[in-house]
């Protein structure tokens, strides 16, 4: 739902832990850098072991008036929240009922962005607990997605953001928001174009790393002009993708990537390196789809 001015809100999934409040906190200053509208979102989805209380009956009445008074009370603290960090963020919430991911996937059908925190959880747990989000949501939402560690990281001066790049339009398009980032924060933006040598090699590997800095080059050409502000570093680095951007992503603001399948049953969901950084970054992940 957009704002009566016609803003798209940046949405925020709201979980029930009040010590969970990283996510909120990034959507809350993204939103005041911005001049947007913040939209809390609180899903009943299944019950889960944080909702049990002495006083619920194991009816699914019951169950279903604790969960909409725990999702009440939820969002109710983080209004509080963003209004004592940001109190110039105009604040709207919804709750529903509806599996957390399908009803943050309508909400990003209005949304500039949609953020929601993470636990570095098991690729296990992450594909087949109905609780998870941050991948099915990644991997199918129309606007860019924000996934938030759990766990504070340290960062670094000068400041900067990451953006990884292959030459494909997923590539570009996070290239865009990254550039965007980085100039709202006054920070350094870091292109990496990681190259994977084949598991039989090549004949000419120089010749390789020449073409990974064309495409390299060409993916940022003009961005700088739009944004002139922003100190860009680009470089070609060897060794695997997931590696190299989560070893990139230790002290940085943020990481930013497309999101691109390449087949195969977790292409389904969100291409491996998307899915991998979402696991393992040290810091908010972007997902940017075209």
């Amino acid at each position: 739902m957009s704002s009566a001015d016609g803003r798209e809100p940046i949405v925020v999934g709201v979980d029930p832990d009040p010590s969970k409040r990283l996510a909120l906190a990034w959507a809350a200053d993204e939103a005041d850098r911005r001049g947007l509208p913040v939209r809390l979102v609180h899903a009943q989805g299944v019950p889960t072991g944080g909702y049990r209380t002495g006083e619920a009956r194991p009816s699914w009445e019951e169950w279903n008036r604790t969960l909409h008074e725990a999702g009440a009370e939820a969002l109710k603290e983080a209004v509080a929240f963003v209004e004592s960090r940001r109190p110039t963020v105009e604040v709207s919430t919804l709750l529903a009922e509806g599996e957390p991911a399908w009803v943050l996937r309508e909400e990003a059908r209005n949304a500039s962005l949609v953020v929601v925190g993470s636990w570095h959880l098991s690729t296990r747990r992450e594909m087949f607990t109905s609780a998870s989000v941050a991948l099915p949501l990644s991997a199918h939402a129309p606007c860019p997605v924000v996934v938030v560690p759990e766990s504070e990281h340290i960062t670094q001066e000068p400041a900067y953001f990451v953006v990884g790049v292959d030459g494909s339009p997923h590539a570009a398009a996070a290239v865009d928001v990254a550039f965007e980032e980085a100039a709202l924060r006054g920070a350094v933006l870091r292109a990496l174009y990681v190259w994977h040598p084949p598991l039989l090699g090549v004949l000419d590997e120089d010749a390789a790393v020449r073409e990974c800095r064309r495409v390299l080059s060409e993916t940022v050409a003009g961005r700088t002009a739009t944004h002139p502000e922003v100190e860009l570093h680009h470089e070609v680095v060897r060794g695997h993708p997931v590696r190299v951007l989560t070893e990139a992503s230790e002290h940085a603001l943020g990481l930013v990537v497309g999101t691109h399948g390449h087949g195969g049953f977790t292409g389904m969901l969100l291409g491996s390196v998307s899915q991998g950084v979402l696991h393992h970054a040290h810091c908010p992940v972007i997902t940017v789809p075209v």
